[in-house]
């Protein structure tokens, strides 16, 4: 969870008659999680959110699973994907899913939307791989720079600008059913991080400017709920807040802000957690120390998933227990299969003082399918991989 953060112009107290220079109100807007009873921020509006001129055809938006693709572990290429698509929206290709979380790439051609966004059904993480720009929503202006995560609540009506540069975007988009959050265990009773959770709420960066726009016109803002793209146009931009104050708002945090946690023999995944969900977690691997027990193997035990599958996302640096995984590409080992270290990798982990590798990692609780647009990247030949 966020800390309470305050922009822009509020009136003393909530629910109560906050007027425009004209005299006439401010349109209040709760959003607000768990009905009234989870985190919540309060928007004022130049406009009523609730205006709506008119709503457009909408457009079929689904994802197919491969519900019987063979029990394997999985190397996804995407390393050779390029440009996915125009905009950040329609550049998002789904690669492994599951009713608790879909993982998509992203990697867009255009760097503006002339549009606005909102998922009405799942919060958002995006980890920006490549590429910088902001996020524009109701909340402000978010800037963001490559290593960071940004950390979208469902319902947040925003935009993608990116900086235009030579270098291509790369993004991993995580879309989850339930809220993304702190780790529990990192927190006090309060909500406060800990001295021991390896970042605080330094590190966390919510939006630093509001961008009120009064302006009339047409605004297309595209809600992605139960399969489908349902367009809507207002006469005014969803960004005519004048100030809010809250829990509930968009946020980055940098991989690179994550501080590891190392012990004299090997430390299990969970210590590299960052986030969590209902059904799943996500871990960051960051450059570190390696174990400092005379005896120790630095590289991670084998090890058989009853419970999870283990997803792994290839950042920067050479992942010391895998061969032949490119940056910006994906592993999946599925719970039922032990899985572990390649050949060779075990030794040569041996005497090793630090490693420089960053990777983020996604376990599920519940088994992921490979989805049809996965198909084109998947290594054919790595389940064999550990005979040689």
């Amino acid at each position: 969870m966020c800390y309470y953060y305050k922009l822009g112009q509020v009136p003393h107290k909530r629910h109560i008659q906050f007027r425009q220079p004209d005299g006439s109100l401010y349109q209040e807007e709760l959003v607000s999680s768990l009905g009234f009873s989870g985190i919540y921020s309060n928007l004022y509006h130049v406009y009523a959110p609730t205006k709506i001129k008119r709503i457009e055809k909408p457009v079929a938006w689904t994802t197919t699973p491969i519900k019987d693709f063979p029990l394997q572990p999985i190397h996804l290429k995407t390393c050779l994907a390029k440009e996915t698509g125009s905009d950040f929206l329609q550049a998002r290709l789904p690669m492994l899913m599951n009713n608790d979380v879909t993982i998509n790439i992203c990697n867009p051609s255009v760097r503006t939307m002339d549009y606005f966004y909102k998922n009405g059904e799942a919060d958002e993480l995006i980890f920006v791989h490549d590429g910088a720009g902001y996020l524009y929503s109701q909340f402000g202006k978010l800037r963001f720079e490559a290593g960071d995560y940004i950390v979208i609540p469902r319902t947040t009506i925003y935009k993608m600008e990116f900086d235009e540069n030579p270098q291509p975007v790369r993004l991993l988009v995580v879309e989850s059913a339930s809220p993304i959050e702190t780790v529990s265990r990192y927190r006090n009773e309060l909500g406060q991080l800990l001295e021991h959770s390896p970042y605080c709420e330094r590190d966390i960066r919510p939006p630093a400017e509001l961008v009120t726009e009064t302006e009339k016109g047409e605004y297309l803002v595209k809600i992605k709920k139960q399969g489908f793209l349902h367009q809507y146009v207002y006469e005014h931009s969803p960004l005519d807040v004048v100030g809010w104050d809250g829990f509930l708002y968009p946020y980055c945090i940098s991989i690179h802000d994550f501080e590891p946690i190392t012990g004299r023999i090997h430390q299990p995944p969970p210590v590299h957690q960052m986030f969590q969900a209902a059904q799943f977690v996500i871990c960051s691997f960051v450059p570190r120390l390696f174990d400092y027990h005379p005896l120790a193997i630095p590289a991670p035990y084998n090890h058989s998933n009853i419970d999870s599958d283990e997803v792994l996302y290839y950042v920067e640096g050479n992942f010391m227990s895998r061969k032949g995984v490119e940056r910006a590409s994906f592993t999946l080992h599925p719970g039922g299969l032990p899985h572990g270290p390649h050949p060779g990798t075990i030794e040569a982990s041996i005497g090793k003082k630090e490693t420089i590798e960053l990777a983020v990692m996604i376990d599920t609780f519940k088994p992921l399918w490979v989805t049809q647009e996965a198909l084109t990247f998947v290594d054919e030949n790595y389940p064999m991989s550990w005979n040689s």
